[in-house]
Protein backbone atom coordinates (compact mmCIF):
# COMPACT_ATOMS: atom_id res chain seq x y z
CA UNK A 1 0.00 0.00 0.00
CA UNK A 2 0.85 3.87 -0.70
CA UNK A 3 1.89 5.83 2.08
CA UNK A 4 -1.76 7.24 3.31
CA UNK A 5 -0.09 10.05 5.01
CA UNK A 6 -2.74 13.04 4.15
CA UNK A 7 -1.94 15.94 1.95
CA UNK A 8 -2.68 19.40 1.93
CA UNK A 9 -4.41 19.37 -1.58
CA UNK A 10 -7.40 17.15 -1.60
CA UNK A 11 -7.07 15.13 -5.35
CA UNK A 12 -10.82 14.33 -5.95
CA UNK A 13 -10.93 17.01 -7.83
CA UNK A 14 -8.12 16.70 -10.14
CA UNK A 15 -9.88 13.21 -10.99
CA UNK A 16 -13.59 14.31 -11.24
CA UNK A 17 -13.85 17.17 -12.34
CA UNK A 18 -11.78 16.36 -15.14
CA UNK A 19 -12.01 15.49 -18.60
CA UNK A 20 -9.32 13.34 -18.72
CA UNK A 21 -10.72 11.53 -16.00
CA UNK A 22 -14.22 11.27 -16.72
CA UNK A 23 -13.03 10.56 -20.62
CA UNK A 24 -11.55 7.22 -18.55
CA UNK A 25 -14.40 6.36 -16.69
CA UNK A 26 -16.46 6.19 -19.72
CA UNK A 27 -14.25 4.54 -21.52
CA UNK A 28 -14.02 1.71 -18.96
CA UNK A 29 -17.63 1.70 -18.29
CA UNK A 30 -18.82 -0.88 -19.85
CA UNK A 31 -16.45 -3.71 -18.24
CA UNK A 32 -16.71 -2.32 -15.03
CA UNK A 33 -21.07 -2.70 -14.77
CA UNK A 34 -20.78 -5.96 -16.03
CA UNK A 35 -19.28 -6.97 -13.19
CA UNK A 36 -21.36 -4.93 -10.36
CA UNK A 37 -24.42 -5.06 -11.92
CA UNK A 38 -25.17 -7.89 -9.74
CA UNK A 39 -23.88 -5.78 -6.81
CA UNK A 40 -26.38 -3.03 -7.27
CA UNK A 41 -28.98 -5.05 -7.98
CA UNK A 42 -28.58 -6.29 -4.10
CA UNK A 43 -28.13 -3.26 -3.08
CA UNK A 44 -31.53 -2.37 -4.61
CA UNK A 45 -33.37 -4.94 -3.14
CA UNK A 46 -32.10 -5.22 0.19
CA UNK A 47 -34.54 -1.59 0.62
CA UNK A 48 -37.71 -2.26 2.27
CA UNK A 49 -39.94 -1.01 -0.45
CA UNK A 50 -43.26 -2.65 -2.85
CA UNK A 51 -41.88 -2.62 -6.45
CA UNK A 52 -44.95 0.50 -6.91
CA UNK A 53 -44.67 2.34 -4.44
CA UNK A 54 -43.71 5.78 -4.25
CA UNK A 55 -40.44 6.73 -2.17
CA UNK A 56 -37.54 9.22 -2.72
CA UNK A 57 -33.93 8.34 -2.21
CA UNK A 58 -30.53 10.10 -2.71
CA UNK A 59 -28.24 8.24 -4.21
CA UNK A 60 -24.78 10.34 -2.82
CA UNK A 61 -21.50 10.87 -5.12
CA UNK A 62 -24.18 9.92 -7.56
CA UNK A 63 -21.52 9.72 -10.61
CA UNK A 64 -23.16 8.92 -13.57
CA UNK A 65 -25.92 7.40 -11.64
CA UNK A 66 -25.26 3.96 -11.72
CA UNK A 67 -27.19 2.96 -8.56
CA UNK A 68 -29.66 5.54 -8.80
CA UNK A 69 -30.44 3.80 -12.46
CA UNK A 70 -30.63 0.24 -10.96
CA UNK A 71 -32.74 1.31 -8.02
CA UNK A 72 -35.25 3.24 -10.85
CA UNK A 73 -35.74 -0.28 -12.80
CA UNK A 74 -36.69 -2.06 -9.50
CA UNK A 75 -39.04 0.24 -8.15
CA UNK A 76 -41.49 2.05 -10.43
CA UNK A 77 -42.49 4.38 -7.77
CA UNK A 78 -39.34 5.40 -7.04
CA UNK A 79 -38.10 8.76 -7.29
CA UNK A 80 -34.01 9.76 -6.76
CA UNK A 81 -32.21 12.65 -6.00
CA UNK A 82 -28.58 12.24 -6.80
CA UNK A 83 -25.71 14.30 -5.51
CA UNK A 84 -22.29 14.91 -6.92
CA UNK A 85 -20.23 17.50 -6.79
CA UNK A 86 -18.70 17.07 -10.70
CA UNK A 87 -20.57 18.57 -13.26
CA UNK A 88 -18.59 16.38 -15.88
CA UNK A 89 -20.06 13.48 -14.35
CA UNK A 90 -23.55 15.34 -14.13
CA UNK A 91 -23.33 15.98 -17.31
CA UNK A 92 -22.88 12.21 -18.47
CA UNK A 93 -25.52 11.40 -16.05
CA UNK A 94 -28.05 12.97 -17.48
CA UNK A 95 -27.51 11.68 -20.70
CA UNK A 96 -27.31 7.88 -19.42
CA UNK A 97 -30.24 8.52 -17.17
CA UNK A 98 -32.40 9.92 -20.37
CA UNK A 99 -35.09 6.40 -19.97
CA UNK A 100 -35.63 8.07 -16.47
CA UNK A 101 -36.79 11.81 -17.37
CA UNK A 102 -38.88 13.32 -15.05
CA UNK A 103 -38.15 10.12 -12.03
CA UNK A 104 -34.59 12.18 -11.10
CA UNK A 105 -32.85 15.23 -10.18
CA UNK A 106 -29.15 16.35 -9.99
CA UNK A 107 -28.28 18.52 -7.52
CA UNK A 108 -24.45 19.51 -6.49
CA UNK A 109 -23.50 17.83 -3.21
CA UNK A 110 -19.10 18.18 -2.17
CA UNK A 111 -19.36 15.23 0.01
CA UNK A 112 -15.83 16.43 1.54
CA UNK A 113 -17.45 19.02 3.42
CA UNK A 114 -19.58 18.57 7.04
CA UNK A 115 -22.41 21.05 7.17
CA UNK A 116 -26.03 21.65 5.83
CA UNK A 117 -26.98 19.35 2.77
CA UNK A 118 -28.69 21.25 -0.44
CA UNK A 119 -31.85 22.89 0.02
CA UNK A 120 -33.20 20.66 -2.84
CA UNK A 121 -33.12 17.43 -0.57
CA UNK A 122 -35.66 17.20 1.33
CA UNK A 123 -35.50 16.51 5.21
CA UNK A 124 -37.16 13.01 5.78
CA UNK A 125 -35.56 10.68 3.07
CA UNK A 126 -37.39 7.08 2.57
CA UNK A 127 -33.51 5.90 1.58
CA UNK A 128 -29.68 6.83 1.13
CA UNK A 129 -27.09 5.13 -1.15
CA UNK A 130 -23.73 5.35 -1.70
CA UNK A 131 -21.91 3.57 -4.45
CA UNK A 132 -17.91 4.27 -4.82
CA UNK A 133 -17.67 7.36 -3.00
CA UNK A 134 -17.21 6.85 0.77
CA UNK A 135 -13.62 5.81 0.53
CA UNK A 136 -12.63 9.06 -0.60
CA UNK A 137 -13.22 10.36 2.27
CA UNK A 138 -11.23 11.16 5.73
CA UNK A 139 -12.18 9.31 8.74
CA UNK A 140 -13.42 11.64 10.36
CA UNK A 141 -15.90 12.85 7.61
CA UNK A 142 -16.86 9.15 7.07
CA UNK A 143 -18.30 9.61 10.71
CA UNK A 144 -19.82 13.13 10.44
CA UNK A 145 -21.56 12.00 6.67
CA UNK A 146 -22.90 8.65 8.53
CA UNK A 147 -24.28 11.15 11.37
CA UNK A 148 -25.76 13.36 8.41
CA UNK A 149 -27.72 10.63 6.72
CA UNK A 150 -29.15 9.35 9.91
CA UNK A 151 -30.36 12.43 10.75
CA UNK A 152 -31.63 13.26 6.94
CA UNK A 153 -33.44 9.82 6.98
CA UNK A 154 -37.14 9.35 7.85
CA UNK A 155 -37.60 6.85 10.60
CA UNK A 156 -37.51 3.46 9.48
CA UNK A 157 -35.33 4.88 6.50
CA UNK A 158 -32.43 2.75 5.36
CA UNK A 159 -28.68 3.60 4.74
CA UNK A 160 -26.56 1.14 1.88
CA UNK A 161 -23.33 1.62 1.36
CA UNK A 162 -21.35 -0.17 -2.05
CA UNK A 163 -17.64 0.47 -1.44
CA UNK A 164 -13.86 -1.01 -1.50
CA UNK A 165 -12.21 -1.34 1.98
CA UNK A 166 -8.60 -2.11 2.85
CA UNK A 167 -7.88 -5.30 4.22
CA UNK A 168 -7.91 -5.87 8.14
CA UNK A 169 -4.44 -7.35 8.35
CA UNK A 170 -1.21 -8.44 5.98
CA UNK A 171 -2.34 -11.89 6.39
CA UNK A 172 -5.94 -11.33 4.65
CA UNK A 173 -4.17 -8.31 2.11
CA UNK A 174 -1.60 -11.72 1.09
CA UNK A 175 -4.88 -13.97 0.29
CA UNK A 176 -6.86 -10.67 -1.17
CA UNK A 177 -4.34 -10.34 -3.80
CA UNK A 178 -3.69 -14.27 -4.14
CA UNK A 179 -7.80 -14.56 -4.64
CA UNK A 180 -7.29 -11.24 -7.38
CA UNK A 181 -4.34 -12.25 -9.53
CA UNK A 182 -5.62 -16.05 -9.95
CA UNK A 183 -8.85 -14.39 -11.36
CA UNK A 184 -6.90 -11.97 -13.73
CA UNK A 185 -3.14 -13.34 -14.97
CA UNK A 186 -2.16 -9.51 -15.77
CA UNK A 187 -3.04 -8.32 -12.20
CA UNK A 188 0.46 -8.51 -11.03
CA UNK A 189 1.78 -7.04 -14.24
CA UNK A 190 -0.27 -3.79 -13.82
CA UNK A 191 0.27 -2.83 -10.51
CA UNK A 192 4.27 -3.12 -11.32
CA UNK A 193 4.02 -1.26 -14.85
CA UNK A 194 1.27 1.74 -13.97
CA UNK A 195 1.42 4.55 -16.20
CA UNK A 196 1.90 8.42 -14.05
CA UNK A 197 -1.68 9.13 -14.68
CA UNK A 198 -2.81 5.75 -13.60
CA UNK A 199 -0.78 5.67 -10.24
CA UNK A 200 -2.05 9.16 -9.76
CA UNK A 201 -5.23 7.47 -9.83
CA UNK A 202 -4.70 4.93 -7.65
CA UNK A 203 -2.99 7.01 -4.74
CA UNK A 204 -6.02 9.09 -5.06
CA UNK A 205 -8.76 5.87 -5.15
CA UNK A 206 -6.50 3.94 -1.42
CA UNK A 207 -5.32 7.58 -0.18
CA UNK A 208 -8.36 7.49 2.72
CA UNK A 209 -9.52 3.75 2.47
CA UNK A 210 -10.11 2.10 5.89
CA UNK A 211 -10.96 -1.37 6.96
CA UNK A 212 -14.32 -2.75 7.21
CA UNK A 213 -14.85 -2.65 11.06
CA UNK A 214 -14.09 0.51 11.86
CA UNK A 215 -17.01 2.17 9.19
CA UNK A 216 -19.13 -0.46 11.10
CA UNK A 217 -18.59 0.96 14.39
CA UNK A 218 -19.39 4.72 12.38
CA UNK A 219 -22.87 3.60 11.53
CA UNK A 220 -23.65 2.01 15.17
CA UNK A 221 -22.51 5.32 16.59
CA UNK A 222 -24.36 7.40 14.52
CA UNK A 223 -27.54 5.47 15.48
CA UNK A 224 -28.38 2.92 12.94
CA UNK A 225 -29.84 -0.09 13.80
CA UNK A 226 -29.72 -3.49 11.77
CA UNK A 227 -25.89 -2.45 10.60
CA UNK A 228 -24.72 -5.38 8.97
CA UNK A 229 -22.01 -6.84 5.91
CA UNK A 230 -24.98 -7.57 3.42
CA UNK A 231 -22.52 -8.70 0.73
CA UNK A 232 -19.09 -8.90 0.59
CA UNK A 233 -16.37 -10.30 -1.84
CA UNK A 234 -12.41 -9.77 -0.76
CA UNK A 235 -12.28 -6.13 -0.59
CA UNK A 236 -15.94 -5.21 -1.72
CA UNK A 237 -18.83 -4.85 0.20
CA UNK A 238 -22.16 -3.92 0.93
CA UNK A 239 -22.88 -2.75 4.12
CA UNK A 240 -25.59 -0.41 5.81
CA UNK A 241 -28.45 -0.03 8.53
CA UNK A 242 -31.81 1.67 8.83
CA UNK A 243 -32.60 4.62 11.04
CA UNK A 244 -35.21 3.11 14.31
CA UNK A 245 -38.86 3.56 13.69
CA UNK A 246 -40.33 5.82 15.66
CA UNK A 247 -43.16 3.51 16.84
CA UNK A 248 -43.34 0.25 18.03
CA UNK A 249 -43.94 -2.17 15.30
CA UNK A 250 -43.14 -0.03 12.46
CA UNK A 251 -40.92 -1.43 10.02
Amino acid sequence: MPDREDSAQDTNAAVWKSDIGVNFWKSTASDRERRRAGHRDLMAQLLPFAAGEPFTFVDLGAGTGAAARTILGCYAGAHAILADFSPQMMAQGMVELEPYAGRYTYVEFDLTQAGSWPAQIPDRLDAVVSSLCVHHLRDERKQTLFGEIFAQLAPGGWYLNYDPVLPPDPVAEQAWLRAGDRRDPGAAGKRAHRTPEEQFRYENHVRYMTPLDPQLGYLRAAGFEGVDVYWKELDYVIYGGRRPADAAGDS
